[in-house]
């Protein structure tokens, strides 16, 4: 029977035979040789995985079960692995062939499967073996130890997360493009050609359409952490998979920020920088007014830009701001500009600290903030590789650790069909 290393291995090179299929003829269908292939590999693949999750799961059941004594016998196992001495280990992975070596070979492969990790040599029974001291243990004297060490603490693997930024831009209505290869140019019309009222055989008057192109050209973001030995070692959760979905979510949210905001080295260009064309208005450190507000609205309504993906981005001080921010000066009876912390003016509004305060400190401590309204259909964010991760073991500075490093990129940009879609208010108070 093959071990779930031998089948994970036969199930990548199943993938990258179909790859292979695929990048022969990518944009039509496969040859009748190529397709009989293409059929035989994917049904092996089906029952490929299958097998490969009844074995996960059996594996782990055995991991988790009393290991059975290689001779069938109460500790054979056990009285096999306390012969087994250090030099024994040294002298097998040194190519001895004497019976001392083979029973070191013999210990490390059911060591290795009794654990479930391949051993980068042989391993060799520190609990097992005459080498460690021993003495009599209790788990109350003394209070922290020896004895208490002995308890064992049981990690969950559901781990507890970080507080994180929300995610707006997709939630809003932004149009992704994905699957990326070369640069893109999308057409845009900027000026429509005029209609005229004419007499009768008179001639109409010439007039042209204008037209420019939208540019996106791909850039990369991305993480790169390195894990420890122990780390993956000795955790009961899978670090490598929290680490992945931790660096996904960091990604993510540059992103967004990049979309929102952008320009910095290296960055999209997004809504708020000055280069976009987007409409923008300064309130220099004041709360946003209702006039304010409906300004902004009337801008994109004056462009045509009204449709469905209308609404409102800030970041969570500037909604603050807002709810305690009477509608009118003076008014007696609490009416404030935004009484519900998800809508302003009628329209949807999305809090996220991805959109970031510009860091000037104003009279009562506050700082400035943004506020944009816009048809967020209106944001085009392109995709090139939305999320790649590689786990590379042989770097060099961390192979000679014994550790790993895990990397995720994505590359994507940022692109606005149309500025006028959106209206943004700028500086605005937080204090």
């Amino acid at each position: 029977m093959a071990t779930l290393r031998e089948m994970l291995e036969r199930r990548n090179a199943l993938k990258t035979e179909l790859e292979g299929l695929h990048k022969a003829t990518p944009d039509g269908a496969l040859p009748e040789a190529a397709q009989v292939r293409w059929d035989k590999a994917t049904a092996d693949l089906g029952t490929l995985e299958a097998a490969i999750t009844r074995q996960s799961v059996i594996d782990d059941l055995d991991r988790r079960s009393v290991g059975t004594s290689l001779d069938g016998g109460a500790g054979g196992f056990d009285a096999l692995a306390k012969q087994v001495t250090i030099l024994d280990v040294i002298r097998a992975q040194m190519g001895d062939t004497s019976e001392a070596s083979g029973r070191a070979r013999e210990v490390s492969a059911e060591l290795e499967r009794r654990s479930g990790r391949k051993a980068q040599g042989l391993l060799f029974s520190m609990a097992l073996s005459g080498a460690p001291e021993r003495r009599v243990f209790t788990t109350t004297n003394p209070a922290t130890g020896p004895g208490s060490n002995l308890i064992a603490t049981e990690v969950s693997p559901n781990m507890i997360d970080r507080l994180r930024e929300k995610l707006v831009v997709r939630r809003m209505g932004a149009t992704i493009l994905s699957g990326l290869v070369g640069n893109l140019s999308i057409p845009r019309l900027k000026q429509s050609a005029t209609a005229y009222w004419v007499a009768e055989n008179s001639p109409i008057t010439m007039s042209d359409p204008a037209t420019d192109a939208v540019a996106l050209t791909p850039k990369h973001v991305g993480a790169l952490v390195e894990i420890s030995r122990n780390m993956v070692q000795q955790s009961s959760p899978d670090v490598v998979r929290m680490v992945e979905n931790d660096m996904a979510q960091i990604i993510a949210v540059a992103i967004d920020r990049a979309a929102l905001k952008g320009g910095g080295p290296n960055e999209p260009k997004g809504i708020l920088d000055p280069g976009s064309g987007v409409p923008t208005r300064g309130l220099a450190g004041a709360a946003p007014t209702w006039n304010d507000i409906i300004t902004a609205i009337a801008s994109v309504d004056v462009a045509n830009a009204l449709d469905g993906s209308l609404g409102w981005v800030t970041n969570a001080l500037a909604v603050a701001k807002m709810r305690k921010t009477l509608h009118t000066p003076g008014d007696t009876n609490s009416n404030f500009l935004m009484p519900e912390p998800a809508s302003l003016a009628g329209y949807p509004l999305a809090a996220t600290q991805a959109l970031p305060v510009d860091g000037t400190v104003v009279s009562g401590g506050g700082t400035l903030s943004s506020l944009i309204f816009g048809a967020w259909e209106n944001l085009i964010v392109a995709y090139w590789s939305e999320l790649d991760t590689l786990v590379n073991p042989y770097a060099e500075q961390s192979y000679a650790k014994g550790n790993i490093q895990v990397r995720c990129m994505a590359t994507c940009d940022v692109a606005i069909k149309q500025p006028l879609g959106f209206s943004a208010l700028l500086g605005v108070g937080t204090a």
